[in-house]
């Protein structure tokens, strides 16, 4: 990529260090998650319990499931970023080829396709 592309060699640099960030921060909060499970049911084990108490547990699940899969797809998203930046694609659709706006890249720099491209994406699931 060249200057031409508004991605700088110092830019792309940058967005290297942040997502590398991003995905420390992002498996470190998947961790907490299990570790938070795994302390309820070493805390409680077999106990007795209510049925609301239960229900709750199921509830909290379903959300620490959809986190772990919204997790996962970020993580997933982070980790083509890094590889695209090696292969010298930063910038670009995975799906397209289309540039993704540097603004776009500044805000969410785990960013493979365009905000159109995103948003049919997330219709799909």
């Amino acid at each position: 990529m060249s200057q031409d592309d508004g991605l700088s060699a110092d830019f792309i640099a940058k967005q290297r260090a942040r997502l590398e960030q991003l995905q420390m921060g992002v498996l470190g909060n998947e961790e907490s998650t299990v570790a938070t499970e795994r302390r309820y049911q070493e805390e409680h084990g077999f106990e007795a319990e209510e049925s609301e108490d239960d229900a709750q547990r199921r509830e909290q699940y379903v959300a620490n499931q959809a986190l772990r899969d919204a997790n996962d797809q970020r993580i997933n998203d982070v980790q083509r970023a890094l590889q695209k930046i090696d292969e010298g694609t930063y910038g670009f659709s995975d799906a397209s080829g289309a540039p993704i706006p540097k603004a776009r890249l500044e805000v969410m720099p785990e960013a493979i396709f365009t905000v159109a491209e995103q948003e049919k994406r997330e219709a799909q699931r």
